[in-house]
């Protein structure tokens, strides 16, 4: 019976070959989807790897500088970096924003890095052209994805920066490229007012009487100052000393300085247990809904091509031929017909998923996973068209 599904592929081959790719570009649409989601786990845990961090100390009571605002003074880092067990301590900020390089915007992570070398808490931990950043003001570290190259200069608020060196997959946990830049000029972008509205800062408070006292000489100045300055960050990284635990560590970071501290399993909870939770319910979704539009091409498919042997059924009953047999003739075909849109699917969706808009990561579990659904859509939508060949007349082959 092989060789008889066979020969009726052969008769009704355009059909098949036609219902096949359009299958498969399904099935590609599929894989690309659970690509991407795989692709957002990786780039949240692509972000907390280049931070080369053990710890993340940030404000009391709030999820860390990635997924709500965090905000703590710029000098907490020396008194943790005293505490038993810490081997570095450094500042850091993070803001999401639009990047302009001459006409375009880019829309990016920049990040403020404390002054150190290359491996501080923070850093890039690797570069593939260029330098790290050397000086205090004015050079940034670029993400290829971002599009920019070597000596490009870049306007980050009111100041510019020349790149001068470029990393690879250095984004943020929604995939956008990561701009570092010196942890002064990243304050500044980010905490510091701009000119206009630290003027109308300073009317408002040259108008209360409450900061002017003729009796108070610098009450005024004192208060302008604190105003406008910008000396917060959004988390401290810290890293161990062999031999000490991470809650070893963050148990008397919370005791004495009043502050939240996550570990590494504790973040990458929060980036993909929160941040991407949403995304993933709706991909999920994608994937039932494409699942069901499959099951249901394959299902018209062969009872289609079960309606139009109606005849060459009933003759085979006629000389004898089992029902087993005739059932799996038509599971036969709706298998290959699962085959070759599974092939077709993979080749589209690899070739597809380089020039995504977002990263996707393409695992060969869920290409085996893949496989096996197809398969059991496929013989699941040929239910309905065994049950009408098992339901056919012999009397219908001389009728």
């Amino acid at each position: 019976m092989i060789s008889l599904a066979g020969r009726d592929i052969l008769q009704a081959w355009g059909k098949f070959i036609f219902t096949g790719v359009g299958l498969g570009l399904l099935i590609g649409v599929t894989l690309t989807m659970a690509g991407v989601y795989r692709g957002m786990v990786d780039d949240g845990r692509v972000l907390l790897d280049s931070s080369s961090a053990d710890l993340w100390v940030v404000q009391k009571d709030t999820l860390g500088p990635y997924a709500e605002s965090s905000s703590i003074p710029d000098d907490l880092w020396r008194g943790i970096r005293a505490m038993p067990g810490v081997a570095q301590a450094a500042n850091v900020t993070y803001l999401t924003m639009q990047v302009r390089k001459g006409g375009e915007d880019v829309h990016a992570m920049v990040v403020g890095v404390a002054a150190g070398e290359p491996g501080t808490p923070g850093w890039p931990p690797q570069l593939v052209a260029g330098r790290q950043i050397t000086r205090g003001h004015y050079e940034a570290v670029a993400d290829l994805a971002a599009g920019f190259q070597l000596g490009d200069v870049l306007k980050i608020r009111r100041n510019h920066y020349t790149v001068v060196g470029l990393t690879r997959r250095m984004v943020s946990s929604s995939g956008d490229p990561m701009v570092f830049v010196p942890l002064k000029d990243a304050q500044e972008a980010q905490f510091l007012k701009d000119n206009d509205a630290i003027l109308m800062q300073r009317r408002r408070t040259e108008a209360n009487p409450a900061f002017n006292r003729p009796g108070v000489p610098g009450l005024l100045d004192a208060v302008i100052a604190t105003q406008t300055s910008n000396s917060s960050v959004n988390a401290v990284l810290v890293r161990l000393r062999p031999g000490f635990e991470p809650e070893q560590v963050a148990e008397p970071i919370r005791r004495w300085k009043r502050l939240t501290v996550y570990d590494r399993a504790q973040m990458e909870s929060i980036l993909i247990g929160k941040l991407i939770a949403t995304s993933a319910r709706q991909i999920g979704m994608f994937l039932v809904i494409l699942a069901a539009v499959s099951a249901a091409i394959v299902a018209f498919i062969i009872y289609t091509l079960t309606m139009d042997k109606i005849r060459e059924i009933a003759v085979l009953k006629l000389i004898g031929t089992r029902n087993r047999t005739i059932a799996a003739m038509i599971l036969q075909q709706a298998l290959v017909l699962g085959v070759i849109g599974f092939v077709v699917g993979k080749i589209s969706a690899t070739f597809a998923a380089p020039i995504f808009p977002k990263y996707v990561l393409l695992v060969p579990a869920d290409s085996i996973a893949g496989f096996a659904a197809v398969l059991a859509i496929c013989v699941l939508a040929s239910v309905v068209a065994i049950r009408v060949a098992l339901k056919v007349d012999p009397a219908d082959a001389i009728g």
